[in-house]
């Protein structure tokens, strides 16, 4: 080398020499309180702001006996205390990462000029020296504050000298607050450890099935060999060279007397022993399975319409006990399979449960026959089929429950004889047939309706309509109530966020062409004055319909239907969920006339009759069957005073076609066959059947005169 040359690289040295003593080594004479005089207004900010900022955590939801069944992350983190780290993974730790960390106060100044003088004698940026509080300080500022900045965390990783003084700095300060132990377990507490995986406890888990409490040696030293290239040293892609790293671990902690010869080559010999698979907890609702799937995805709709922002879901640390009935669950997952398989190309099979109450109506199950998830070709779907407004085609004749409530609330009884002709021609109402068979008049502007068979009578009791279902007597009623008041029973009753989506069932869009698509289904039933409201052809949510039947079991008290119980912060504080109070929406005697009057569908000639005799059910209860026109959805409602649930099977498929269901499985076809009291009262029954098993029963209320017979 060329003298000129030597000279101005020993000048280099020297030059950097100088810079890190008058940048760092002046605090060591002048103590820690001269380091915050000094710093910065930027550093002192930083060091404030990663002393008080918590890392990102997992949210964890759990059903009702406390038992998780989801998790919410970006960074799959569990905090742990310094007291539930095993000693030997600090050992690791400590021997790989910083042998003198207990010595030095957050900078090992020998170790930095070494490695300086190093780097700048070769021109480049080749050795670290870092501390582990000084990585800590990295980690931080890469995965905590700046996590959303991609700009902050490239700059927190430059490999600058001015960075090295600035990172040095933070660490004194860190030193100056907080104690070692504090300092280590925020290390392993923030680190990466590849993928999604954050922290000594997500660690612990996904590599081994363990704690950070019963992490062995080996364990411990492939950990903590780890963190210094999480990707370069996986241990599933690269087994080999992490059971080096591993061994150069022991080899250390062995140097520094944490373990006796045998121990060591104990620990070398041993497997790395991963677990199998290597995996962080799941995340999200998709996570959650295919059989709570949708309950979950309910849970986090429920509380981002609250206020709670998604992010902090997935950052915030919170425990989220729920509703969810696992058992319940899984009995009305399995009905609605048994009667609608998973696979069934263009159908599915829908079932909401929902407890009663005056003060709650907490949601208990939330299932469907497709499996939640991204496969497409397994027939998953990541639609919210039993909560959201996903059955395009209607409830059918369910309607009807809204129709005969506004008419108790006008006068009649249910012991009140009401007409119920073959045929009917409406001079009140628009729409119908092109023709009215009965008559032969045109009906350009009357409604005109049939019932699908001649069996029934001229007249009926409204008890007697309910559970036999003839189309004329409700639009006859219909008529007689208003078709406002039989639009705002509905919502009233618990049909809230469905009356206030439009036809085509997503959210009123004030820009769309067509004016009917510009107001919400209430709007546009009662400015279209179509007497067909009450046979249930507009989109609808199961959900809802499940607490149209939990509000009349409530004696007329309708609740929003929550999934959550309670909620607690990362620091085990509880947090106020604010839900809209329960409302008496009609008189007790009203809803329990209607209970009365909805119980014999089950019986006789109702129409579920025949669903309920296959499984043998004799409890008291209300219900209401519903199929639409043409065939393409079919729904039930029923309760009893512990559950509400109901059930919609519809055409979930991208041709609109019929549902045949006689003379062989459930498919789509030209004509379709299907009845609210086949599939949907089969489900329903199935799985209220075992929900009850246990349960005394409850009877009927009593009906007040006025609402029997005025």
């Amino acid at each position: 080398m060329r003298r000129a040359d030597c000279v101005a690289k020993l000048a280099g040295l020297c030059l950097v020499a100088g810079l890190l003593l008058a940048g760092l080594a002046l605090p060591v004479v002048g103590a820690a309180g001269l380091v915050s005089n000094r710093m910065g207004d930027q550093v002192a900010l930083t060091s404030v702001r990663l002393i008080d900022t918590p890392p990102p955590l997992m949210t964890t939801i759990t059903d009702k006996d406390g038992q998780p069944f989801a998790y919410l992350y970006d960074q799959y983190r569990v905090l742990t205390p310094p007291d539930e780290v095993a000693q030997v993974m600090k050992d690791a730790l400590i021997a790989i990462e910083d042998r003198r960390f207990y010595e030095h106060n957050g900078v090992d100044w020998l170790a930095t000029i070494r490695a300086a003088m190093r780097n700048q004698s070769e021109g480049s940026v080749s050795q670290g020296a870092s501390t582990i509080t000084q990585q800590y300080v990295k980690n931080h500022l890469v995965h905590v504050l700046e996590r959303d900045d991609k700009g902050g965390q490239v700059k927190a990783q430059e490999q600058t000298i001015a960075r090295k003084l600035r990172e040095a700095r933070i660490a004194m300060h860190v030193e100056s607050q907080l104690t070692k132990d504090e300092i280590l377990t925020r290390y392993l507490d923030v680190v990466p450890f590849g993928g999604t995986i954050f922290g000594i406890a997500a660690a612990s888990q996904a590599y081994f099935d363990t704690t950070p409490e019963q992490l062995t040696v080996p364990q411990a030293a492939m950990l903590a060999g780890m963190v210094n290239s999480p990707t370069f040293l996986d241990p599933e892609a690269r087994p080999d060279k992490a059971t080096d790293r591993r061994n150069m671990v022991i080899d250390l902690m062995a140097a520094n007397n944490k373990l006796s010869p045998e121990q060591t080559e104990a620990a070398k010999r041993a497997p790395l022993g991963l677990a199998t698979p290597v995996r962080p907890l799941p995340t999200g609702c998709v996570g959650a399975g295919p059989e709570t799937g949708f309950f979950c995805s309910y849970v986090v709709n429920h509380l981002t319409a609250n206020g709670f922002d998604l992010n902090e879901l997935k950052s915030g640390g919170y425990r989220i006990e729920t509703t969810l009935d696992r058992t319940l669950t899984q009995h009305a997952k399995r009905a609605a399979e048994a009667q609608v398989p998973k696979t069934t190309p263009g159908i599915a099979n829908t079932a909401a449960v929902v407890k009663p109450g005056r003060e709650r109506h907490e949601v208990v199950a939330l299932v469907a026959s497709r499996d939640y998830g991204l496969k497409k070709e397994e027939f998953q779907t990541q639609f919210d089929l039993p909560s959201a407004v996903e059955n395009k085609f209607g409830a059918g004749s369910i309607y009807k429950v809204f129709t005969a409530a506004a008419a108790l609330e006008k006068g009649t009884g249910i012991e009140t004889m009401i007409a119920s002709p073959n045929s009917y021609v409406s001079r009140v109402f628009r729409g119908g047939a092109p023709s009215c068979p009965s008559t032969g008049e045109q009906a350009t502007y009357w409604y005109c309706l049939s019932n699908h068979d001649d069996s029934y009578p001229p007249q009926m009791t409204l008890k007697q309509a309910l559970a036999t279902s003839p189309n004329t007597a409700f639009v006859i009623l219909e008529e007689k109530v208003g078709l406002d008041a039989v639009v705002d029973m509905a919502s009233r009753l618990g049909m809230r966020e469905t009356m206030a989506t439009n036809i085509a069932g997503v959210a009123p869009d004030p820009s769309a062409d067509r004016k009917d698509l510009q107001v919400s289904q209430a709007d546009f039933y009662k400015s279209a004055g179509n007497a067909s409201f009450t046979l249930g052809p507009a989109p609808t949510s199961t959900l809802e319909l499940a607490n149209v039947a939990a509000t009349i079991a409530s004696a007329g008290t309708w609740c929003r239907p929550t999934p959550i119980r309670k909620i607690f912060d990362r620091h085990g504080e509880e947090v106020e969920v604010k839900e809209p109070p329960c409302e008496q929406v009609v008189e007790e005697g009203l809803a329990n006339a209607l209970a009365v009057g909805l119980s014999e569908d089950d019986q006789d000639r109702g129409t579920a009759a025949a669903a309920a005799k296959q499984y043998n059910w004799k409890r008291p209860a209300l219900g209401k069957t519903g199929t639409t026109e043409e065939y393409k959805s079919a729904a039930f409602i029923g309760a009893t005073f512990d559950y509400a649930g109901a059930v919609q099977v519809f055409n979930d498929g991208t041709t609109p076609r019929g549902i045949c269901v006689n003379a062989g499985p459930p498919r789509l076809c030209g004509q379709g066959d299907i009845y609210g009291g086949t599939l949907p009262a089969r489900t329903w029954f199935e799985f209220m059947t075992k929900a009850h098993e246990n349960l005394p029963e409850k009877p009927l209320p009593p009906v007040e005169p006025r609402y029997r017979l005025p």
